[in-house]
């Protein structure tokens, strides 16, 4: 495929986002005549092979911020993505002696995580993609020195868009989620010796995201309602009880951002997500009931999509929480996986 020329832009021929991301370039007609000058004008013109620079920007931005995108039907992708979260904590350990306490001391504590996920999406129609997520996850905690690796949990989601895309208007994409507990789960280890790689209960969630172009820049949003299932049948030793039953937390996420466009080649994202999360509930052998408390949560994530080459988006992102129940660092890095073999022809 032959690279699209690029001519500075000046201020009387701007060329806006909008258009580069959403229609197509339209090309100087060919002229019939043969002399050397109309030559160099054909030459000069775009081809039906080349490359549409507003096609180049749009596949950025679709890599960069995928809630908004689907792929046509009959058609699949896959992506590799690898994430890093740490989370930093300060631990008081007291010695009691004699009822009396001794022995203060501040322990930092840390946990390490970097999870390896393959993510497969394909074109059901053209305005409903189904994809599947296989996470492997390691952890590392380092005050007691544990550490896991195994699958994380395995997910499935559909996504339909109702409405084609209209310039100018929002774009609508609903979608809908089933996580499995196929991660090592917290409530069936020993928590003293072992790390968890899961969630440990199945959920569900729906939700929708919007985005809409303007002028240069486009603005995205999303909203999603989480329900797990509850958990029973348990047999985990805790504090010198029995943990049997878990009743997990229902949720809610919210996150806004936008993305803007650097050059055909390069975007830039910046989002926030808040989430809520109601109270979890855990049931003991000896009747004890006890309830953790609602927590909300904060992320602030930035985002750069670099093609590298005609058919490969680049996109690395560093995050921070903004709460205490969030992670205090994010970075990763996605990628599309070219399968020689199995793509059509």
């Amino acid at each position: 495929m032959n690279r699209m020329d690029k001519e500075p832009m000046n201020h009387n021929k701007s060329i806006k986002v909008a258009g580069l991301l959403l229609t197509s370039l339209l090309s100087l007609p060919a002229l019939a005549q043969e002399n050397s000058v109309d030559r160099a004008r054909e030459a000069l013109t775009r081809q039906e092979t080349d490359e549409d620079a507003s096609k180049q920007l749009e596949e950025v931005f679709q890599a960069a911020e995928k809630n908004y995108s689907l792929i046509k039907k009959g058609t699949y992708s896959v992506n590799y993505a690898f994430d890093y979260s740490y989370f930093g904590d300060q631990r008081l350990d007291v010695d009691i002696i004699n009822g009396s306490p001794r022995n203060f001391d501040v322990v930092p504590s840390a946990q390490h995580t970097f999870t390896n996920s393959f993510n497969i999406d394909f074109g059901l129609l053209d305005n409903v993609t189904v994809s599947a997520r296989v996470p492997l996850v390691a952890k590392f905690e380092t005050q007691e020195e544990l550490s896991a690796t195994d699958f994380g949990d395995i997910s499935l989601t559909a996504r339909w868009q109702p409405f084609a895309y209209v310039p100018g208007k929002p774009s609508i994409t609903f979608f809908g989620t089933a996580k499995t507990k196929t991660g090592v789960s917290p409530y069936e280890i020993d928590v003293n010796k072992q790390l968890s790689t899961g969630s440990g209960f199945y959920s569900f969630s729906v939700g929708g995201s919007f985005s809409k172009v303007l002028d240069p820049v486009v603005v995205f949003s999303s909203v999603s309602y989480t329900i797990p299932i509850n958990v029973s049948d348990l047999n985990q030793v805790r504090g010198g009880d029995v943990l049997e039953q878990v009743e997990p937390a229902n949720s809610l996420s919210v996150s806004a951002g936008f993305s803007y466009a650097l050059s055909y080649d390069v975007s830039l994202s910046v989002s926030a997500q808040v989430g809520y999360s109601d109270e979890t509930t855990l049931r003991f052998r000896s009747g004890i009931e006890a309830q953790a408390q609602d927590q909300v949560s904060g992320l602030m994530n930035f985002a750069m999509g670099i093609r590298t080459s005609d058919s490969t988006i680049v996109n690395f992102n560093v995050g921070f929480g903004l709460t205490e129940e969030s992670p205090d660092l994010l970075m990763g890095l996605s990628l599309p996986l070219d399968i020689t073999g199995l793509k059509e022809e």
